[in-house]
């Protein structure tokens, strides 16, 4: 018999009568159950696991067909990922042990590339031969890992949220709140979780606070604003809430949810903005804007209850002169030193505004009369007064201030304005440092001061201005040496009008700087052509005070030269005694700036102020112009002439020329010569020679 021929076929099963078909149905009913459940696949251990069973629902979840599957090995099917390994090594604990591992969770891959969560039961089976299989039911858990997932995700925001967040259920008892609001609050979340919106410690906010928002959100299901809140340790704080109504499908309201935002900075940034808004940057005084708010309700209430009040219009007296001489750092610490006095000399009624520069107004409310306004005037005076240190120095300070009164100066803000800086004009004028009520006279003057300005302006554009040109005389030599500039205006209305008759409103103005300008390049331009013919003539230009400090001078000057051609040593720069007095580290560039390019420096009308030897001295200057009320009383009064001697002297210690003024006689001319003085000026020169001082060859007889 060949070995390799097949055998008898086994005997049937025996079955005891009517048991054959029963478990025959049992099995059946067994498969059929098996079909119904969640996934089931069997595999055996041998080849790697082939495929032994492979229901519907497993086709359905791994898009394989039983008849694809079966006898395939299972990982060809199935994918574990990045968990193979430990799904492998799972599988094997089991070959081993027989025994069946907890179910758990596994990320697997289709054939197709989709990917599952599974949740897995593994366990081993052992037939009657004695083979070993696994029997497997999975179950899709995708939709509620993605669901994790997307609660996790939620969890996260909640708990990373910059923003606090309170979750309330459908009462408005706190569920949850996140780390930011215990960061915010300083609140741990079990003190919180449990207490309704209404007994929240959100700060000063009573019941019925609460109700108006729980009503409003009964309509809106929305509401935000701004509230106070508190933190753990008693301190308040403001906060930008949010509250927002959160419903199910059919409409219920579940739960409640608030965002809260802590805007303690942005309400900082808020009011600071108004505060630069409304207040002077440098004083922190009120501003124009917030001053003409205060003055309107000031009106508003002399309408209602006819109270009275007065306005004060103060300027500080040569303030230019403190940027120009200490720096701009020092002027600012004036100004504030200033506001900070004048606060102090008014009631907290009252307001001090800074308008700019070195301009202030006080509101003085529910005054009792003129009385009282002069009694704060000269409170104020007083205080400002008072020298001011800074940087190591004292700046003494004076102030011009006049003063309107409501309803009797004017009953409307422009206008008592207006009047209030006309009184303060009126104050200068009468030589500064005082304070003046409005009156019309004062009025009708500044209006003229206005119409003067008006026509200075008209006569600088019209080209109505002209040179006067007056010799200076060597006394030795009887020769024409220089000749000094004087401006005249041709006004078509007046007629010839010497400088007193318009100069003091020009400096007032500022429009004295380009008619400075125009004297400048005028009279250079002459000087220039006189030498072309022949003549060399050294001019001088008479320059004010408000010239001289003006920070362009240097640059008008050379532009002067340069446009005419003129060389530096032809021109001679006539300063006061004054700009010598306050010679500071400013003043002081400026005249070395002007020495250095060869201009000359004359002081005039010496002997009428005050100068200081030790600041002549220091400066490179060129010569002393006596002042013509010395020359008068060599013929008035010849005993009180003795101060030319001294002047003369004074000058020729230091290495100074000396020109007289006004010499108008040939007996002051005599004494003059007498006592060497060098150069002199007047109508004797003209008339002595016929010559007319406008005209070559500028010569004079010698006396």
């Amino acid at each position: 018999m060949n070995d390799d021929a097949p055998g008898p076929p086994p005997p049937p099963l025996a079955l005891p009568d009517g048991q054959g078909r029963d478990a025959l149905d049992a099995l059946y009913r067994f498969v059929a159950a098996i079909e119904l459940t969640p996934a089931v696949a069997v595999h055996s251990q041998d080849r790697g696991g082939i495929v032994r069973f492979w229901n519907r629902a497993c086709a359905e979840l791994f898009g394989v067909p039983a008849q694809q599957a079966l006898g395939q090995p299972f990982a060809s099917l199935v994918s574990h990922l990045e968990q193979q390994d430990e799904f492998d090594r799972t599988l094997a604990a089991i070959w081993s042990s027989l025994q069946a591992p907890p179910a758990r969770e596994w990320h697997v891959e289709r054939p197709d590339g989709r990917r599952l969560w599974l949740h897995s039961s593994h366990f081993p089976v052992m037939e009657a031969g004695g083979t070993q299989q696994v029997f497997c039911m999975e179950m899709d858990i995708s939709a509620r890992k993605e669901m994790e997932g997307t609660l996790q995700q939620a969890a996260l925001v909640f708990d990373n949220s910059r923003d606090a967040i309170l979750v309330m259920d459908g009462n408005y008892h706190v569920l949850a709140v996140n780390r930011a609001y215990t960061t915010m609050t300083g609140f741990q979340a079990h003190e919180i979780i449990g207490a309704s919106l209404p007994s929240l410690r959100l700060g000063v906010h009573d019941q019925t606070f609460y109700d108006r928002i729980l009503r409003h959100m009964d309509r809106h299901d929305h509401w935000e604003g701004e509230l106070w809140s508190v933190r753990s340790d008693g301190a308040t704080f403001p906060i930008r809430a949010s509250l927002s109504a959160i419903r199910d499908a059919q409409g219920a309201v579940t739960s409640y949810m608030a965002l809260l935002s802590d805007i303690t900075d942005r309400k900082r940034m808020e009011e600071e903005a108004r505060r630069l808004a409304h207040h002077d940057p440098l004083t922190s005084l009120p501003n124009r804007v917030l001053f003409m708010d205060r003055l309107a309700q000031a009106l508003a209430g002399n309408r209602r209850q006819h109270a009275e009040f007065a306005l004060m219009f103060l300027d500080l007296d040569h303030f230019k002169a403190i940027n120009d001489t200490h720096g701009h750092e020092a002027g600012d610490a004036v100004l504030q030193e200033v506001a900070l006095r004048l606060t102090r000399c008014v009631r907290g009624v009252d307001t001090v505004s800074r308008l700019g520069g070195d301009e202030f107004v006080v509101l003085l409310t529910d005054i009792g009369g003129a009385d009282q306004a002069a009694h704060v005037a000269a409170t104020v005076m007083q205080s400002v007064a008072r020298p001011v240190a800074t940087s190591g120095r004292e700046i003494s300070l004076s102030v011009s201030i006049g003063i309107a009164l409501c309803p009797s100066d004017g009953q409307d803000a422009k206008t008592l304005l207006r009047h209030a800086d006309v009184a303060m004009y009126h104050a200068k004028q009468n030589g500064r440092n005082e304070f003046c009520f409005f009156s019309p006279a004062m009025n009708a003057h500044v209006h003229e001061r206005v119409q003067m300005e008006n026509r200075l302006r008209r006569a600088l554009a019209n080209d109505e201005f002209v040179l006067d040109y007056l010799p200076e005389i060597d006394i030795a030599s009887g020769r024409t040496v220089g000749v000094e500039a004087l401006i005249r205006w041709r006004d078509p209305e007046r007629g010839l009008l010497l400088p007193e008759q318009f100069i003091h409103a020009a400096e007032e103005s500022g429009l004295i700087v380009p008619i400075g300008q125009w004297v400048l390049r005028e009279a250079c331009r002459q000087a220039r052509q006189w030498r072309d013919q022949g003549y060399p003539m050294v001019v001088a230009v008479n320059l004010s005070n408000v010239q001289f400090i003006h920070n362009n001078l240097v640059h008008y000057v050379d532009e002067a030269l340069q446009g005419s051609g003129l060389a530096p040593e032809y021109l001679d720069l006539e300063i006061t005694e004054a700009v010598v007095m306050n010679s500071g580290s400013a003043t002081r560039e400026t005249i070395d700036a002007l020495r250095g390019r060869g201009v000359q420096l004359t002081i005039d009308d010496f002997g009428t102020g005050f100068s200081s030897l030790t600041s002549l001295r220091l400066l490179p200057l060129s010569k002393l112009k006596i002042d013509r009320s010395f020359v008068d009383e060599i013929t008035r009064a010849p005993d009180h002439a003795v101060m030319i001697p001294a002047i003369i002297a004074v000058a020729r210690s230091l290495r100074l020329r000396v020109v007289a003024e006004g010499v108008e006689t040939i007996e002051q001319l005599h004494y003059l010569r007498q006592h060497g003085c060098d150069e002199y000026q007047g109508h004797y020169a003209a008339t002595a020679s016929g010559t007319p001082p406008l005209t070559p060859p500028f010569t004079s007889p010698r006396p």
